[in-house]
């Protein structure tokens, strides 16, 4: 740490008073003996108010977001959210709505979740949607179980594989694995697509279905996705879209159309509801008529006499999460869609494509390109920086925070060494990307000429470089002055 500031704990002291509580309006009254603390009283700080609001105040300016700084994340479209759709989720009938309240008095609610299950469908070609998962996982998780469901519906009880490319997101095989079902990894080609011949080798009447991310996480569009989804259909598999790439083809390309069974959109990345920070996220599904009666429920539809209710399919694999998905979540994405329309979808798609070509275009010379292609949403470089000694990719990323930027994604895919993803979004203009561009021109030019810059990187952030396995490992979850004296030490 550059200075170290007092935590609340040690600002303490006898009689500061932070709060006045107002008179009671009820008998006062003594709480049971066998409810009172008896130990670790001195536990609670004694502070004032200003004190308090000072202390979150100074780590919420802390905090690195789309709202304070450009965040090229690749995989995660970290683009802006508008406010526009922080106004419409506060909408008193939005968001002061109760999940048990009832159809009839939560008519304008469901309608809006009918109305987004049908921008959802159609923009993606699928037949039918579900809004309850609450992120991509999720997701992930009702299509696999709602492909073990729709072959043991059938009578077959042999397919027990799920097929996941190496190029794949990690949640996809872990999502497998929970699933019961057994991961088969099939291998990438030399131009980033999926290898045609292993997967014919891997297919077979145990696959239950393939979990296919496109465009892939090398931010390519897979160049045989018709021929990739014949196969699998040809075997009796099926296939799962990882929507988590959407941004990339949204108002351009419909999954239903080629050829996957089943997706998963992420609202938080393709539709720009708030991401990060633990959630709430919000992971709607998709899929074909056949797959329609195993969606997670329950879902929302029309009556016939032209009101909204809300139904669970009938051979629901079931309820996935409490009531009926992160409402406020699907109020922004029903926003998000409703303020752009169809022109201004695709359009979305077409500017990240450019933004993330012309980044790897400006950059290419001085970081390899993963795979020598036009790319979509995202670019796939490598830190390996021609005479730079001793300097890896996490150096450049920590370096790129002394330049104001937050880190691309590092190290992912695992295919790539020393990659950096980076997503710049459709939310970024020239001006940003070029002082990006120029600040990891600058950084690979430091790289060669003063590698300690970058080891010692980042000097400018209110911490410096974290032992982050000692992080994971040895996780402190509870103020000790101790530990943190000993922190303090480390520091210096």
């Amino acid at each position: 740490m550059d200075t170290y500031e007092p935590h609340l704990y040690e600002r303490s002291a006898p009689g500061k008073h932070g709060t006045n509580l107002p008179r009671l309006d009820v008998p006062e009254s003594d709480l049971p003996a066998e409810l009172l603390r008896q130990d670790d009283l001195n536990d609670f700080p004694e502070l004032t108010e200003p004190e308090v609001i000072r202390h979150y105040t100074r780590i919420s300016q802390r905090n690195a977001s789309p709202d304070t700084t450009f965040y090229p994340l690749g995989s995660c479209t970290m683009k802006a959210s508008p406010r526009l759709h922080e106004e419409v989720a506060r909408y008193a009938g939005f968001a002061a709505a109760h999940p048990l309240q009832g159809d009839a008095l939560s008519q304008g609610a469901l309608r809006l979740m009918v109305e987004l299950q049908d921008f959802l469908g159609e923009i993606s070609g699928f037949a039918a949607v579900s809004l309850q998962p609450a992120a991509g996982a999720h997701g992930e998780f009702a299509g696999i179980l709602a492909f073990r469901a729709y072959h043991l519906d059938r009578g077959d009880h042999e397919r027990v594989e799920v097929l996941v490319p190496d190029a794949a997101h990690g949640t996809n095989p872990a999502t497998a694995a929970m699933s019961g079902l057994k991961v088969v990894g099939v291998q990438s080609d030399a131009r980033g697509n999926v290898d045609l011949d292993d997967l014919r080798r891997k297919v077979s009447p145990r696959t239950a279905g393939m979990m296919l991310t496109n465009p892939n996480t090398l931010g390519l569009f897979e160049e045989q996705i018709l021929t990739i989804c014949d196969i699998v259909h040809a075997a009796g598999g099926l296939m799962y879209g990882d929507g988590a790439n959407f941004n990339a083809i949204l108002g351009v390309a419909k999954p239903g159309e080629l050829g996957f069974d089943f997706m998963h959109y992420n609202l938080h990345k393709t539709f720009a509801t708030p991401h990060g920070g633990g959630g709430p996220g919000a992971g709607a599904v998709g899929c074909t008529t056949a797959l329609a009666p195993f969606l997670p429920g329950p879902c929302a539809r029309r009556t016939a006499t032209g009101t909204y209710e809300l139904f669970t399919p009938a051979k629901s694999i079931g309820r996935l999460k409490v009531f009926h998905g992160n409402f406020g979540m699907l109020v922004r994405a029903w926003t998000y869609i409703m303020s752009l329309g169809e022109v201004g979808l695709r359009e979305v798609s077409e500017t990240a494509v450019l933004n993330a070509n012309y980044v790897r275009v400006q950059l290419q010379d001085l970081y390899p390109q993963a795979v020598e292609r036009i790319c979509m949403h995202e670019t796939v470089l490598k830190g390996q920086i021609n005479g730079a000694k001793g300097v890896r990719t996490l150096d450049i990323a920590k370096r790129l925070i002394d330049y104001g930027f937050h880190p691309p994604t590092i190290y992912f895919p695992l295919l790539v060494p020393e990659a950096l993803m980076i997503e710049p979004t459709e939310t970024e203009g020239k001006n940003v990307l070029d002082s990006f561009i120029a600040a990891l021109r600058a950084i690979a030019a430091e790289a060669v000429a003063t590698p300690e810059l970058l080891h010692a990187a980042p000097t400018t952030a209110p911490v410096r470089r974290l032992d982050e396995v000692r992080a994971a490992r040895q996780p402190i979850l509870r103020y000790a002055a101790a530990a943190f004296a000993k922190l303090r030490e480390d520091a210096k």
